[in-house]
């Protein structure tokens, strides 16, 4: 798989972090029984998110940089546009040393898809009602 991490907030990486957990917590129990080590996922980031990766940046997102790094732990590939990267003014000795800087995210995309990787982009709203309300 290839999640497509593309926000206007990079607090909403967190909330795509999710979408990693409930993927991993799911196929290692029934019906499924497949540990990580089988599975080949990669995150390619772009847009706002760069920024949870710079390293200057630690202090202000340890949590969200924490969870990607169990995340590339049990093996997945965290990928980051160096176009993003030049745009909000970083280079790729910036990142945090678990990231892969690609060239340009849409491209990297499009590649693992014609690999046979399934696309997943999760999608992230802001909370405007609490469930109670939804009710």
């Amino acid at each position: 798989m290839v999640f497509e991490f593309f926000f206007d907030n990079p607090v909403k990486v967190g909330t795509a972090l999710y979408w990693l957990r409930s993927l991993f917590n799911t196929l290692e129990g029934e019906p499924y029984d497949i540990a990580p080590d089988f599975l080949s996922v990669k995150v390619v980031m772009h847009g706002t998110g760069v920024v949870t990766l710079a390293k200057k940046n630690y202090k202000k997102y340890t949590d969200l940089v924490e969870r990607m790094r169990y995340y590339s732990a049990l093996g997945v590939d965290f990928r980051v546009c160096a176009q993003a990267l030049k745009q909000y003014g970083y280079k790729p000795k910036d990142m945090q040393d678990f990231v892969t800087v690609v060239p340009s995210a849409i491209p990297d995309l499009v590649h693992w898809q014609l690999q046979g990787y399934a696309l997943i982009i999760p999608q992230v709203f802001d909370k405007l009602f609490t469930v109670d309300e939804l009710r």
